[in-house]
C-alpha cells in the first residue's frame, strides 16, 4: 500500500504553465506504472498520461506535445509538466499508482487530487 499526495495546482492564464508533483509514502518503482488522471466538473475521470517502471511514457491525444510526465524514483515522486495550458484543461488532477492496468478503473492507489484552473 502507498499514500500519494499531489501538489502544484493553482490558477493560471491560458498559455501558461504549471508543474504538478505527486509524493509517495513508499517506493513507486514497485508499481507497473504511475499515472496522472483528471476530472472536470460534470465529467468522468479520464486518463492523462502514465510512465512505466521502465520509463516508457504514454499520453492522451488531448495533451500530447504539451504535457510531460516524469518520475524520480530516488525521491519517490511523480511529476507532470503542463505547458500551453487551455481552459479545457481545467480539472482536478489525480496521480495513481497502477498495480497493472493504467486505465481509470484498473487496480491501484489514488491521491486526493489537486485543482488546476485555466482562465481564458
Amino acid at each position: 500500500q502507498v499514500q500519494l499526495v499531489e501538489s502544484g495546482g493553482g490558477l493560471v492564464q491560458a498559455g501558461g504553465s504549471l508543474r504538478l508533483s505527486c509524493a509517495a509514502s513508499g517506493s513507486i518503482s514497485s508499481f507497473n506504472s504511475m499515472g496522472w488522471y483528471r476530472q472536470a466538473p460534470g465529467k468522468q475521470r479520464e486518463y492523462v498520461a502514465d510512465i512505466t517502471r521502465g520509463g516508457s511514457t504514454t499520453y492522451a491525444e488531448s495533451v500530447k506535445g504539451r504535457f510531460t510526465i516524469s518520475r524520480d524514483n530516488a525521491k519517490n515522486t511523480l511529476y507532470l509538466q503542463m505547458n500551453s495550458l487551455k481552459p479545457e484543461d481545467t480539472a482536478v488532477y489525480y496521480c495513481k499508482a497502477n498495480i497493472n492496468s493504467n486505465t481509470v478503473f484498473g487496480p491501484g492507489y489514488w491521491g486526493q487530487g489537486t485543482q488546476v484552473t485555466v482562465s481564458s
